[in-house]
């Protein structure tokens, strides 16, 4: 099953003015990176994007509305501070927003 192409539109329009922007096949779907590090990746089914965020900040975002922690095949977690988003929790832009804003936050402290 391929990634969720409208959602993906969404997420390179997010990430216009993003500098060293890249995008590449990953996880079975299309990460979206910005100075080499993984910020979203747009996925398939209803857990539609992962998201590469700060991991003490991982309970506050577990509460926001589809949010769950990442897992990669049978229940095998993938870590603090990676986080899946259920596709209809992303339908407002200002829901996508969110996600990415927290993942290019994540992603600027570990500039370097």
């Amino acid at each position: 099953m391929p990634y969720d192409e409208l959602l993906a539109d969404r997420v390179r329009a997010t990430l216009a003015d993003e500098a060293n922007l890249r995008e590449q096949k990953m996880f079975g779907g299309l990460a979206f990176m910005v100075r080499e590090k993984m910020v979203v990746c747009v996925g398939t089914g209803t857990r539609a994007l992962l998201v590469r965020v700060d991991g003490v900040r991982e309970p506050e975002y577990l509460q926001r509305e589809g949010a769950h922690h990442a897992v990669m095949g049978r229940d095998r977690s993938m870590g603090q501070g990676w986080i899946t988003v259920d596709a209809n929790s992303l339908n407002s832009e200002k829901a996508l927003e969110f996600w990415v804003a927290a993942a290019l936050a994540y992603n600027a402290s570990r500039a370097g």
